[in-house]
């Protein structure tokens, strides 16, 4: 067999099927394009849809490819198994209506066994055969010449999902040699096919060759379709004899990136293997991922990069690394992958960047989330408890931000299980009140007894200026005063005059350099907070050794603090524009000021009308360009107010105050720097308004470079969306969207009315179900519905039917289980209760519930147990009556 490097073996694969006339399709991006039905590419053969459903001809009927895929379904057991990835290649050729069984397999047989090509032993080959297909048998055996004894018929090679094209297929199984035998001899799952590791399947040929109508009969397809997939890593780990996916190239430099970072040793330490494991599976997802331009967040694709993310923080701790280092991963990975996969090198800076950003904001309160939980189990085992309550879940989901899934791998290891219900029930309150911002690391959150004995004073000169000479006045490391600061510490420092903007008042402090006396960078300045006595607090990242006493050039980041300042005035306008629009009650109620955008907290009752918001966009922008001067007054709190300075409601102020006025138009009490003139601004956009809770509003906006970059991207997704569309011109796109939403309207309407017809007739069977225990007749079935909307109107039609005394009914998911419980009068009369019932058979389900004595409702995670659940109602009862 030759020996490859991953990169050579995917050449390999395409290089095969293009000198069989395949066109070699490049990797379609991780995130579906116009195809709702996937959160994610899930496999080569997702991307062939429009070739094989008809909706798009291809240009060639041969099609190879190597498919970047994402699965999270399982991802409990990335790391724990030898073949378990979020992020998988696959290697596919696909015919579309072209060759048939016997190429297929000729052409699978000679990639894999030809000396030009892998250059297999064939005594280490078996495949397995759909027991009817005759054919592919005859093909294996009379044509490849295959021995019998490689030849499996296996009932479970026939691949169908219910309608649709379907047929028999044929896998392709490597025997890895007896020290990979890992069950012993006579068990059933110890032959070419079975549950193990020895014989590893490395390809399935799927013959897609029938129609599985809806009355469950099959018609031969006109048409012949050929789909195969071959995972990469699991045949890589056969070239590079390596005893799982994991120690092959597509891993080991991560892992040894890892080692690096951690100082453990991966073959040493067995038991840190897993974490290992998983950092390095879902590093390369969260780069693939954000490549194609998906992003951390709290829904959809994004909340799985979020949780990917956080699993991986949660295993680099496991292995000693306290600090954030994923994002030092990206390159790596980007390295390896280079060859075929361009974009993950090309767009590692900002997935890198993005990852960091996401690893700090999550590790800020990792630590301390950590040790609550393991106080929480302690409690928890000192007890004998073995549910953590809902109440518990919620605190560590909301002070720290543990999504419930990394509670439940903490809990998991001692045998606890998780009040599902509960934690329901307090997220329900949460959505009641408004969330409180992550805890940033305030002036006087984070002031000790030593900065509050500060009496030195330090003067803002960043009014007039952008750098000054300065005296190093104080420098304060590991909360102690000291004389000197060597490189790669970071300390705090004042000076005697700075330019540096302290962050208060909404807005964003600046950021820059320290420089000594020949221009040298020895620091840089990275954050500045207010002092106890409104001193400028520099956070510094030391260069070169730091002297107190000594001179430095201060200079700030110009630019940023130009783009701050723009938006800062644009705050301005926009808080008079507020009232203009919207009455002198719209009052400043908070607000923040970056570089890229600004936002604005203002009270006011009842909803903001897209009119409101263009008008004070509108008026904002004519401010702009009428140019006018901004300027600044210092004088008494009483003066300011006799000038009709508008001052923030709850903001104390000294005896004097410093009064911006832009024109004639605005004047406000502020502290903050701001443009000369408004011209200088440039552009306002608002760019999302919401409420953040009662009588509390907020508009996000851009000015300047963000407002423009902001508008030239809507403008490329309308350009986008128009093509999407294929209309003519972007003004056509909302009667062409309208036009859609009316026909997926009435597709939904026909939907509907199908899953009710559907469930009507099962009901029809369901309801002679009836079983009795001691008397009370019940029925406890699971069934086929839209959702549980559906179950209650089954269970409706069921009191007026009053076959039972007792209807308890299931609905199966992918993921998720729905459980109803319906009591008649007669049965609530003999002590039963629907909420009783429910919350017994929810946690074979995993889940939890509750209700009204003659009607309860459950949600749960487990399928599997829903038979278990229904098959508990007849106990129940047995015991209670």
């Amino acid at each position: 067999m030759k020996q490859l490097s991953s990169s050579e073996f995917r050449q390999l694969f395409l290089d095969f099927f293009e000198e069989k006339g395949h066109k070699i399709e490049k990797s379609a991006s991780l995130v579906p394009v116009e195809d709702p039905t996937l959160l994610w590419i899930n496999s080569g053969v997702a991307t062939m849809k429009k070739y094989f459903d008809g909706t798009v001809k291809p240009e060639n009927p041969r099609i190879a490819s190597s498919q970047k895929s994402i699965r999270t379904n399982d991802i409990e057991n990335v790391g724990v198994t030898a073949r378990h990835h979020t992020l998988f290649e696959m290697l596919g050729n696909f015919s579309i209506g072209d060759y048939f069984k016997k190429e297929a397999i000729e052409w699978a047989w000679e990639f894999l066994t030809s000396p030009k090509w892998m250059d297999m032993d064939e005594e280490k080959l078996y495949v397995t055969v759909y027991p009817d297909d005759e054919d592919a048998y005859s093909i294996w055996k009379d044509v490849i010449g295959l021995d019998a004894s490689h030849i499996v018929k296996e009932e479970g090679n026939f691949w169908d999902i219910g309608e649709g094209p379907c047929g028999p297929n044929s896998e392709i199984f490597y025997d890895r040699g007896e020290e990979y035998n890992d069950l012993p001899e006579g068990h059933e799952e110890n032959y070419p096919g079975g549950e193990n590791e020895r014989w590893l399947e490395i390809w399935n040929l799927v013959f897609s060759q029938f129609n599985h109508k809806p009355d469950h009969s099959y018609d031969p397809l006109p048409n012949k379709n050929i789909d195969t997939g071959m995972g990469l890593e699991r045949v890589l780990s056969i070239i590079q004899d390596a005893p799982t996916n994991f120690e092959t190239d597509l891993f080991m430099p991560i892992i040894e990136k890892i080692e690096e970072k951690s100082g453990i040793s991966y073959s040493e330490d067995k038991e840190k293997k897993v974490s290992f494991k998983v950092i390095a599976d879902h590093v390369r997802t969260l780069a693939f991922a954000i490549s194609d331009g998906a992003l951390p967040s709290n829904e959809g694709r994004g909340y799985v990069l979020r949780r990917l993310l956080r699993r991986s923080v949660m295993h680099g701790r496991r292995l000693s690394i306290e600090k954030p280092f994923l994002s030092e991963l990206v390159p790596v990975v980007a390295e390896i992958m280079k060859e075929h996969y361009p974009e993950v090198s090309s767009k590692q800076e900002f997935a890198a960047k993005v990852i960091l950003n996401e690893e700090e904001r999550f590790l800020e309160t990792l630590a301390a989330g950590i040790e609550r939980a393991n106080e929480i189990i302690a409690e928890l085992k000192a007890t004998s408890q073995s549910v953590i309550s809902g109440e518990y879940v919620f605190q560590l989901y909301d002070t720290f931000g543990f999504p419930v899934e990394l509670t439940e791998e903490l809990v998991s290891e001692e045998s606890i299980e998780i009040d599902y219900a509960g934690f329901s029930q307090e997220m329900e309150k949460q959505r009641e009140r408004a969330r409180s911002a992550r805890q940033a690391e305030g002036s006087m959150a984070v002031q000790s007894s030593l900065l509050n004995s500060l009496s030195v004073k330090s003067e803002f000169t960043g009014y007039e200026e952008d750098e000054t000479v300065s005296k190093l006045i104080r420098i304060i490391k590991d909360e102690e005063f000291v004389q000197e600061a060597a490189e790669g510490d970071n300390v705090k420092v004042l000076f005697d005059y700075t330019p540096f903007y302290a962050e208060k008042g909404g807005q964003a402090g600046d950021t820059g350099l320290i420089l000594d006396e020949s221009q040298t960078v020895v620091a840089e300045i990275t954050a500045v907070k207010p002092g106890p006595d409104g001193q400028s607090i520099h956070e510094a990242a030391v260069r070169k050794p730091l002297k107190s006493d000594a001179d430095y050039t201060l200079v700030i980041d110009r630019k940023r603090r130009r783009l701050i300042e723009r938006n800062h005035t644009a705050t301005h306008l926009l808080h008079q524009a507020l009232k203009d629009v919207l009455g002198d009650h719209a009052n400043q109620a908070g607000s923040l000021v970056e570089e890229d955008h600004l936002r604005f907290d203002f009270t006011h009752f009842g909803q903001v009308s897209e009119q409101e918001l263009a008008d004070m966009e509108e008026r904002v922008n004519e401010k702009i360009q009428e140019n006018f001067r901004v300027e600044t007054l210092n004088t008494t709190i009483d003066k300011a107010k006799e000038l009709g300075a508008m001052a923030l409601f709850g903001e104390k102020y000294g005896k004097n105050v410093r009064v911006v006025m832009v024109g004639d138009y605005s004047k406000e009490l502020c502290g903050g720097t701001h443009v000369n003139t408004t011209a200088e601004i440039g552009l306002f956009k608002i760019t999302s308004e919401a409420g953040i809770g009662a009588g509390v509003r907020r508009i996000t906006a851009r000015s300047s470079e963000g407002a423009y970059k902001w508008m030239e991207d809507q403008l490329r997704i309308l350009k986008e969306a128009s093509k999407l569309m294929k209309v003519q011109a972007p003004h056509e796109v909302p009667l062409k969207v309208e036009g859609l939403l009316k026909e997926l309207k009435e597709i939904t309407q026909v939907n509907e009315s199908l899953h009710a017809k559907l469930a009507n007739a099962q009901a029809d069977e369901v309801f002679t179900q009836v079983k009795s225990v001691k008397g009370v007749t019940y029925i406890a079935e699971e069934i086929k519905a839209k959702d549980m909307n559906q179950l209650r109107q089954l269970a409706d039609k069921w009191k007026q039917l009053k076959v039972s005394d007792i209807l308890v009914l299931g609905l199966r998911g992918d993921e998720k289980v729905n459980l109803i419980v319906s009591l008649n009068k007669e049965a609530i009369e003999k002590g039963l209760k629907a909420g009783d019932i429910i919350k017994h058979i929810s946690p074979f389900v995993k889940g939890g519930g509750g209700g009204r004595p003659d009607f309860a409702q459950a949600g749960g995670k487990n399928p599997d147990g829903l038979p278990q659940a229904l098959d508990a109602v007849d106990t129940y009862l047995d015991t209670s009556l």
